[in-house]
């Protein structure tokens, strides 16, 4: 954009002494004050006073987002900012809630396509007209399925940094600096997305005709409490290690599998986990996967049996991942990164904050204030 702006003004976002936008686009190139006032020098007029009249929709929606704890700038290609159709009501809707709404089909597509594939292995189970004459898929379809739908889920949500997952997003809050004032909106708009993307007969394992396990996670007969909840965190904590690796362009090495390679190895990274270590309790390492779409079978007739079966497994699908996530970001931030930006890289890992609460609160907040991240 330099190259269109007049010599000797400089771009007040590039100005001396100001901070790069992190949540900033690399945008399209688009008309300058600096090029209409030469337009307007020059005897054009008209492209003077339309440019002038433009502003950005997303300055007018500044406030709204602070109070929803997003970033006061919407993630949105500064061309499309200036269009007149932003300035509908509904544009500036979909401004406001761009992250959160980003988050919600993000994680509906996470699991439309992970219970798709568990309703067609399931339903088809048996079938003739199959090719082998025996359903159309097996447990491996599965994984491929969860797989693809985290994948596609993080192409859709890109804007909002695609967490898909309430674990995922708290684990950034306590250890990579994520603004805690996010996290509401980023539990509801992915607890949703799951909601509604879940839905014969109505029945729930151990029975044999069972379909619930169509929309959420039911543990093996066989699985003691303690087994299921290690399940679940252990499966959990290999999540959130092997995400900050593949995050960490300090750690790479000769390889890289962080940006446009990402979403590719999120897909291995699900498929591993559920073919090495989900036939326990399903791998649901997920709340807003297994919560959303459990309340939503019971609301379709499948009755209390959805709390109750597992000796009342369905808590620890909702616990266990937030602490495997934590856990597994703790362990991979102490041994291996080296980013200034993670808790355990503070002295004593940040544990003198415990002392001190209101005050290490506040400290954050003003630091995120100046990056311009709240």
């Amino acid at each position: 954009m330099d190259a269109i702006h007049s010599p000797g003004r400089p771009d007040s976002h590039t100005s001396k002494g100001s901070k790069e936008d992190p949540m900033a686009l690399n945008t399209l190139p688009t008309v300058s004050a600096s090029h209409n006032e030469n337009a307007a020098h020059h005897g054009d007029p008209i492209a003077a006073t339309s440019s002038f009249e433009m502003r950005k929709t997303t300055s007018d929606m500044r406030n709204t987002r602070g109070m929803l704890g997003l970033h006061p700038q919407a993630p949105i290609d500064e061309e499309h900012d200036l269009a007149e159709q932003q300035d509908w009501w509904w544009a500036k809707v979909r401004i406001a809630l761009r992250e959160p709404f980003a988050e919600f089909f993000g994680t509906m597509i996470l699991v439309l396509f992970g219970d798709g594939a568990v309703a067609q292995v399931l339903l088809s189970a048996g079938q003739k007209s199959a090719p082998g004459g025996d359903g159309y898929g097996n447990y491996q379809s599965i994984n491929w399925g969860w797989g693809l739908g985290v994948m596609l889920g993080i192409y859709v949500a890109g804007d909002s940094g695609a967490y898909l997952n309430p674990a995922i997003t708290f684990t950034n809050c306590v250890l990579r600096k994520l603004p805690w004032r996010r996290f509401p909106i980023y539990l509801l708009a992915q607890f949703l997305g799951g909601f509604v993307a879940g839905p014969g007969i109505r029945t729930v394992p151990p029975s044999p005709t069972a379909t619930a396990g169509i929309f959420c996670t039911y543990p093996q007969p066989f699985d003691t409490k303690s087994g299921q909840f290690f399940d679940e965190f252990i499966a959990s904590a290999i999540l959130m290690f092997v995400i900050y690796a593949l995050k960490d362009d300090s750690n790479k090495g000769q390889f890289s599998a962080s940006g446009a390679w990402f979403p590719l190895a999120m897909f291995f990274l699900i498929f591993g986990i559920g073919a090495c270590f989900g036939w326990q309790t399903g791998y649901a390492i997920n709340l807003a996967r297994d919560f959303g779409p459990r309340l939503m079978s019971y609301a379709v007739g499948y009755g209390h049996e959805v709390w109750s079966a597992g000796g009342y497994y369905f808590w620890i699908p909702i616990v266990a991942p937030f602490c495997g996530c934590l856990f597994g970001g703790i362990l991979y931030d102490v041994f291996l990164y080296t980013g200034p930006d993670s808790l355990m890289n503070q002295p004593w890992f940040g544990l003198k904050d415990l002392a001190r609460p209101k005050a290490a609160i506040m400290e954050r907040v003003e630091k995120q204030k100046a990056e311009g991240l709240v």
